[in-house]
């Protein structure tokens, strides 16, 4: 199953609306334009391939509507002011942009639709060679335990719901767990929205991976403790100097990981560095309604959706949704090329057309 796909009739789009996950399973559709980018704002889907994915979908269904040069236009600006962290968005976009100025308005209806497949299926690839490429380093854990059970801890949701299929944090556990490797997930919780104990454990759970859903708060304890024999989280924009932006708190894992000598890793795919960017302080953080910080919504035991206040009324929150974690931090980062360490000339050597050209 994938978390985005053309629908049968060519003209709409189908997504999971992971709002409602893990206790409903409900496919929602896209239609227009302005559905797309309410799906993105709303977290409807969310996770930084997914979103991209769904954005250039979104310039599609934008197209059906308006196929003009201005429609182009106004389907961009819609769309990327959606959400502001998450690179891939501004990615696809411009992927959208260029596969469609330069064709006659009546031919973008169908060749929009054909690049967002297109980006789909690359983002499905990509997942699937970070998979390939993150699989060593758990089973090097495993050798470094003698093959005892190597235990993970992730943070917020990195799997395939963040991306089209298998994900990027997750893609290598799934590799390793599908290959017969004795391993254990610790799931972050991920306040305030979750996605950590609803996304990943339901994840976790639906593929046979053994897993422990934990207090955000609980990792450096067991870090502490030996309990733990690395960490890998996703990321939604890495800057040129390999800081790594993420779910906000990823750089507490990152510092608690750092002190007590446990590898800790970014998985993404290409599309997530922003290579205009010299540092991580440059990297825009979003900041969200802060009802996603004082309510919390939950399911009843008898199967009823309902939403209740955690803070005191009148008692004021601030919601920022990502954080930065250094590059000093970071053990390496594993990309559709490879593992690279993280860092500006570790990036540069597994994108070497990425290198600025010397002037003559």
């Amino acid at each position: 199953m994938r978390t985005i796909r053309l629908a049968e009739d060519g003209g709409s789009v189908e997504i999971i609306d992971q709002r409602l996950l893990p206790h409903e399973l409900v496919i929602a559709r896209l239609r227009t334009l302005d559905d797309a980018a309410t799906a993105i704002r709303d977290m409807a889907v969310r996770g930084a391939p997914l979103i991209g994915v769904t954005a250039a979908y979104g310039v599609a269904l934008g197209m059906a509507q308006y196929p003009s040069n201005d429609g182009i236009g106004h389907a961009i600006e819609i769309l990327a002011a959606t959400r502001p962290t998450a690179v891939n968005l501004h990615w696809a976009l411009e992927t959208m942009r260029q596969a469609l100025s330069q064709l006659p308005p009546f031919r973008r209806r169908e060749a929009a639709f054909a690049r967002a497949g297109e980006i789909a299926e690359e983002d499905v690839a990509m997942s699937r060679a970070i998979g390939g490429y993150g699989l060593p380093l758990i089973t090097a854990a495993q050798r470094r335990k003698n093959g005892a059970r190597v235990d993970i801890l992730t943070h917020c949701n990195a799997g395939w719901l963040a991306a089209v299929d298998w994900g990027t944090a997750l893609a290598p556990v799934y590799r390793a767990h599908d290959e017969g490797i004795a391993l254990h997930v610790w799931v972050d919780e991920t306040r305030p929205r979750n996605q950590g104990a609803s996304l990943t454990a339901w994840e976790l759970l639906q593929h046979g991976v053994p897993h422990t859903v934990i207090a955000d708060n609980a990792g450096g304890h067991l870090m502490r403790h030996g309990m733990i024999d690395l960490c890998i989280t996703g990321s939604d924009r890495v800057s040129g100097n390999g800081d790594v932006a993420n779910k906000i708190g990823t750089y507490l894992k990152a510092l608690a990981a750092h002190d007590n000598g446990v590898p800790f890793y970014a998985a993404l795919p290409s599309s997530t560095i922003d290579w205009t960017l010299d540092d991580g302080d440059a990297i825009p953080i979003e900041e969200r309604d802060a009802r996603e910080v004082t309510h919390i919504a939950g399911w009843t035991e008898v199967g009823e959706r309902v939403e209740v206040r955690l803070t005191p009324e009148g008692s004021p929150a601030a919601n920022y949704a990502f954080d930065v974690t250094p590059a000093r931090l970071i053990s390496g980062i594993i990309t559709e090329r490879g593992v690279c360490p993280a860092s500006r000339e570790g990036l540069l050597g597994l994108f070497p057309e990425k290198r600025p050209r010397a002037r003559a």
